[in-house]
């Protein structure tokens, strides 16, 4: 059974445990520092030590590329025709990649030689059938191509109240009816004859009202007849 390595880990160098993983990682990282480093023998002597170097030379390296790639317009501007510019910052945007990931892989084999122990992880492990790349982060949850997608259905429209238009909308009347049905439903039958009372006793005095207009109508009509009499 082979020994695990996590994703990023380089391809030229063992996995950690095997019997050529020190020598393998100290000929990869003496490929990622500038030749001039091979010239000190202590770097040779205790791979760790060239581990920790390489890996503040290939962070200054990114650093390096970021700031190029802010200023380039600014710097070189002026000096380059815009097709020049615009392949000047394609390739930083190239090399930018390749220093994150030479960087990345440099962490893993210093944290190998420290006596780091690599497990697989949940979010390195894949579905069977995952059609994704390792570096597809991000359309996590997204629709693959030629997935069904629900159509979403019909939106009710609002229904329309007493404060959102007038009163003798259409269905308005309708709507008015079921509510006082509603509101008599949801009363108490002590309740029901108090009301219904009241609303009698409405209509019993207008009933009377005409009536006494009526009365008083006929006094006067009396009384003019006699005047016209004693006249």
């Amino acid at each position: 059974m082979s020994a695990y390595v996590p994703p990023g880990w380089p391809s030229g160098v063992h996995p950690p445990g095997t019997e050529d993983f020190e020598r393998t990682a100290q000929a990869w990282l003496l490929d990622t520092v500038p030749p001039d480093y091979r010239l000190h023998g202590v770097l040779r002597r205790y791979p760790l030590a060239l581990a920790a170097m390489a890996i503040h030379h290939t962070r200054a390296c990114v650093a390096g590329a970021r700031e190029g790639y802010r200023t380039a317009r600014t710097e070189l501007g002026t000096a380059l025709p815009p097709h020049a510019l615009d392949a000047v910052l394609a390739a930083y945007r190239a090399e930018g990649r390749r220093l994150v990931a030479t960087a990345q892989a440099v962490d893993l084999v210093a944290r190998a030689l420290r006596g780091e122990v690599f497990t697989p992880q949940l979010h390195d492990a894949r579905p069977p059938g995952d059609r994704r790349g390792p570096s597809d982060s991000g359309t996590e949850g997204q629709p693959e191509a030629g997935d069904r997608v629900a159509a979403p259905g019909p939106v009710a429209a609002p229904r329309p109240t007493a404060a959102s238009g007038p009163v003798d909308a259409p269905g308005s009347q309708d709507e008015l009816s079921a509510r006082r049905k509603a509101a008599d439903g949801a009363e108490g039958p002590a309740e029901r004859p108090a009301r219904d009372g009241a609303a009698k006793a409405r209509k019993t005095q207008a009933a009377q009202r005409p009536a006494r207009n009526g009365g008083a109508a006929r006094r006067k009509t009396r009384s003019s007849d006699k005047t016209a009499a004693t006249g």
